[in-house]
């Protein structure tokens, strides 16, 4: 674990400075722009349970320059029944404890070589205390093309070879591995109006030892220039899961968002 951690924060340094070659007067100048998601549950009566989910991200691009950073978090809890035998009589308890917990980080510097091609390097680290996998950290260098900018549409395209780091939560002790993968990114947004939006992003790193796959799709509207509100759907799939797990997870959201910056 260490050495994932320490195999990331070299990956994040890599990065940092090509950022930093947008130099500060991107920043002074406004071009960095960005939002905060957040949404909350909590039900209480015949059942108890909370989630929370939040998010925050950031991009910037110029005529040389197109970085991004995000930050997701998930957590919930709620009552879940275990088994008891009880004088021989089989029987549940129930208790309140945490039934998600998840975080991600990631961010990617991409160096255009004109319009719309760039070469792109990108770091991801997910830790998951309720999936297949404890953790995996991914590091990726690829091109990237920018297919659709108008008004309304954008679709940019990514592709390229990278190394991940991971740990499967079974066998218990197996350790961490590592393998090269390929990464694919499709990112598209439409306009339906001036203030309503639909957003996907895919997600695919592709390895000889597993495949992750993650879709994001959310609908925005705007309230105004500051507050919008956002529904969302995300599908995570790992291909290789060990036996009693599920491959897929899936999330739907309803969260407020902040916009600032830009």
């Amino acid at each position: 674990m260490k050495n994932t951690h320490g195999l990331l924060f070299a990956a994040l340094l890599a990065v940092l400075p090509l950022a930093a070659q947008a130099d500060d007067t991107t920043i002074a100048d406004g071009k960095w722009s960005g939002a905060g998601e957040v949404g909350f549950a909590a039900v209480r009566g015949n059942a108890k349970s909370e989630n929370l989910n939040a998010k925050l991200a950031f991009k910037m691009e110029d005529e040389t320059w197109k970085d991004t950073f995000y930050l997701t978090a998930l957590r919930a809890k709620g009552e879940v029944s275990t088994p008891l035998i009880v004088n021989g009589q089989i029987s549940s308890i129930k208790t309140y404890q945490a039934t998600a917990n998840r975080y991600e980080v990631g961010a990617s510097a991409g160096y255009k070589f004109d319009e719309r091609s760039y070469l792109v390097g990108a770091v991801r680290y997910e830790n998951d205390d309720f999936s297949s996998y404890q953790y995996q950290a991914v590091v990726s260098l690829g091109y990237g093309y920018t297919v659709l900018k108008t008004a309304s549409d954008e679709l940019s395209l990514e592709v390229g070879p990278g190394y991940k780091r991971f740990e499967r939560k079974l066998p218990a002790n197996a350790g961490s591995q590592g393998e090269a993968i390929g990464r694919g990114l499709v990112n598209f947004k439409h306009a339906f109006s001036a203030n309503t939006a639909f957003v996907n992003t895919l997600l695919v790193e592709a390895g000889s030892k597993n495949t992750f796959l993650q879709n994001d799709a959310g609908l925005q509207v705007d309230i105004n220039k500051k507050l919008a509100l956002k529904v969302g759907y995300q599908v995570r799939h790992n291909t290789d899961a060990p036996a009693g797990t599920k491959k897929t997870d899936q999330l739907m959201t309803t969260n407020l968002v902040y916009n600032f910056g830009g």
